[in-house]
């Protein structure tokens, strides 16, 4: 049986590398939503989405709509999919959206919902030191991440494991769920599990400022800003005048109780190793 019309809403390198899984395993979009183009990089180059840049290859029709009003919505609909899957989209999907979906629409989240709800659940189960998180699949309500959960599957977290190594296997880890699941979705024969919202916890949006490193705070709790943040923003610290400055940390470890940082980039100059207090204290 041919799987049923959907549409795919996803924009940085997550949802890119979803799509390509879906697209390997048969299940082609016939519409891709993305962010707009937007300026990267130090020239500010307008930049597609790695997203649209994909679909484009493949040759899916794109839309970058600039807010999900009724218009984007009427030209979405003109493509008559069933159901939309979301993956990293950044934009909040209104009920009159998910209602145009006869199916409604399916998300893929990095945690293990109601745990972790929110912009960085991967960061902050790393900030919070978990030892395991996860992916859920869950039917999208208008309240964020608060939809019924069709599918879930544990990840565990290596003890050195940052943000830059956990992400591509819980993203690969996503799309192979989403890829067993949706044969049996577009059928009707999965059955949805409500949350519990009583259990429900947060991850808000992740601020550049929160990099900032206090080398006098507990080593465990700066290791794991540096394993959350190692994607980005990163960590940094300022040192005192007269020579101070911003120090950015690109290598670090957590060694019998103590947070060592190997490598810096000291602002407006080149990457090189730490040598002046070396070991922050416990």
């Amino acid at each position: 049986m041919n799987p049923r019309k959907f549409a795919f809403f996803g924009t940085p390198y997550v949802a890119r590398d979803t799509l390509a899984k879906l697209i390997e395993h048969g299940f082609v979009p016939s519409l891709v939503i993305t962010n707009p183009d937007a300026p990267r990089g130090r020239g500010h180059v307008m930049t597609s989405s790695e997203t649209k840049a994909l679909a484009l290859e493949k040759g899916i029709p794109v839309l970058t709509p600039e807010k999900l009003d009724a218009a984007a919505i009427a030209s979405i609909q003109q493509y008559g999919c069933a159901y939309a899957i979301v993956v990293a989209y950044g934009k909040i999907f209104p009920q009159a959206l998910i209602d145009a979906f006869p199916l409604g629409a399916v998300n893929v989240h990095y945690s293990l919902l109601p745990k972790y709800r929110g912009a960085s659940p991967v960061e902050t189960a790393l900030l919070k030191g978990e030892k395991v998180t996860g992916v859920t699949i869950q039917q999208m309500a208008f309240e964020m991440d608060a939809g019924d959960i069709l599918a879930q599957e544990e990840v565990p977290i290596g003890s050195n494991e940052t943000s830059k190594e956990l992400k591509p296997r819980l993203i690969a880890t996503g799309a192979s769920l989403l890829v067993n699941l949706l044969h049996s979705f577009e059928q009707g024969e999965i059955t949805p599990i409500p949350q519990d919202h009583t259990a429900a916890t947060r991850a808000g949006k992740i601020k550049k400022e929160d990099g900032l490193l206090e080398l006098g705070a507990p080593a465990r709790e700066n290791w794991n800003k540096y394993r959350a943040y190692a994607e980005w923003p990163g960590v940094y610290f300022f040192t005192a005048p007269p020579a101070g400055g911003r120090i950015k940390v690109t290598k670090a470890r957590y060694e019998h109780g103590v947070f060592v940082i190997e490598r810096v980039v000291p602002e407006g100059k080149s990457e090189t190793d730490y040598i002046p207090g070396a070991r922050a204290p416990k």
